[in-house]
């Protein structure tokens, strides 16, 4: 039997996705990317914002014409559109066989094993269930970089997150666990782990009752096979002197930082329930970049949230101008149910959400050009990412950027360089948010 998966939202998910994969290739099915070659369709949805419901929902809409064509036999729905929302999905698109909720994709095999017999049960389990471990995921994302998931859930409850309700609470993975994981990916020759979590930053605090980040980072960069580390989603309010002393000083752990901030305005970061204000902010960056020069710090911003008012905007523009983010997005407030912020007064029309939008990414578009020029004539260390064969020109990242988010290098030579290759780069020019480099030789 081939299944064909599409894992929708971050990459939290995909790290799902892969983890009912491997459960599944232990099991002997296969997989396919090819519609016409599926038996069985597996979406493992996300919830996040209006557009990722959207998107999840034409999906599996997609998918249910195939079920209804007879090219496909099975349905399966997973992930958070399907934790949240189970029952009216089985109201509205009665194609879906079974619905996997969010902590219980351990069951991948199971639910579909009964399915495939008649019995078509939905999958849910404890929100705060421990995370899975100990699956031997298979890897989607190339082979030369890995997302390691170091925890599950989130504490926060900012006033636009539903994610609290649908991953439950914060939970780590143990830290033996996510060694023994990475090990295991360095001996498939992933050379780059990228840790991911709701919050990285407050890892271990439930298991060891302190923030372990740091230490973490220190045990994964004693194993071979991997030569860099890479930290997203930091809330900058626990942010410790020992990580960043961590990131300074452990060669293999990458200068950047990707701190999810969302505004500026004090009067904003309250209604959102955020724990910082703008000067713990200004304050934090500052010493980031006093510690480590060279970091390279990414943020998210949400622009329309309930209540902000053009002087808000204008307060949000001024610090983005003065903070100079090396990366940023801005993504417009998206008013979720069952969330506080849904029901404040002083919703934002869409129009004004966009202008707001665009005003802060012509901004950044600005400082994120000023910011590559200033990269031209500096040697980095690279990682192949592809080629672009007819061109001889191939395609790589540096530190400073995330696959799938931030920018690429080019390169243009003879040379003949596999993916997943660090090389040294002389930067020699750029192409708006790009670099072009050739191979710098000593």
């Amino acid at each position: 039997m081939k299944i064909l998966f599409v894992s929708l939202g971050c990459d939290k998910n995909l790290v799902d996705t892969e983890m009912m994969m491997g459960e599944l290739l232990q099991k002997g099915y296969e997989f396919t990317d090819d519609e016409a070659e599926a038996d069985i369709a597996v979406v493992n949805t996300c919830c996040f914002i209006g557009d990722a419901k959207e998107e999840s929902i034409n999906t599996l809409l997609e998918m249910a014409e195939l079920k209804t064509s007879d090219q496909i036999k099975l349905l399966v729905a997973a992930g958070c559109l399907a934790q949240r929302y189970k029952e009216e999905i089985q109201t509205e698109i009665p194609e879906v066989d079974v619905i996997i909720g969010t902590t219980a994709i351990d069951s991948i095999v199971e639910a579909i094993d009964e399915a495939l017999k008649g019995k078509c049960n939905n999958h849910y389990a404890d929100l705060n269930a421990k995370p899975l471990t100990g699956v031997k995921r298979v890897m989607t994302t190339g082979g030369h970089f890995a997302y390691l998931k170091i925890a599950e859930g989130c504490n926060k409850h900012c006033t636009y997150c539903i994610i609290p309700k649908v991953r439950g609470d914060f939970r780590s993975v143990p830290m033996e666990d996510l060694v023994e994981e990475a090990k295991e990916l360095a001996d498939k020759g992933v050379k780059e782990l990228i840790l991911v979590a709701q919050e990285t930053t407050l890892y271990g605090m439930d298991l060891y009752g302190e923030k372990s980040l740091p230490k973490l980072l220190r045990k994964l960069a004693e194993i071979s096979g991997i030569f860099w580390i890479r930290i997203l989603y930091c809330y900058p309010e626990e942010i410790t002197d020992e990580l960043i002393q961590t990131i300074k000083k452990e060669p293999k752990v990458c200068h950047y930082l990707d701190i999810p901030i969302q505004h500026a305005s004090d009067n904003v970061l309250k209604r959102m329930g955020r724990r910082t204000n703008q000067e713990q902010l200004r304050t934090m960056i500052a010493r980031l970049r006093e510690e480590i020069p060279d970091i390279c710090l990414r943020t998210t911003l949400i622009t329309g949230f309930p209540g902000e008012t053009q002087e808000d905007h204008e307060e949000l523009i001024d610090f983005v101008d003065d903070c100079e983010f090396d990366r940023l997005g801005v993504f417009t407030y998206s008013q979720e149910e069952d969330t506080p912020a849904a029901l404040m007064p002083d919703q934002i029309e869409e129009d004004v959400k966009l202008k707001r939008q665009r005003e802060l990414m012509e901004l950044q578009q600005f400082i994120a050009f000023e910011k590559a020029e200033a990269m031209v004539g500096q040697v980095l260390v690279v990682m192949i990412e592809g080629k672009i064969a007819e061109d001889d020109v191939y395609v790589a990242r540096t530190y400073r950027d995330a696959p799938n988010v931030d920018g690429y290098l080019f390169i243009k030579t003879s040379a003949n360089l596999m993916t997943g290759d660090l090389v040294k780069v002389l930067v020699t020019d750029c192409n708006e948010y790009d670099l072009i480099g050739e191979l710098y030789h000593e």
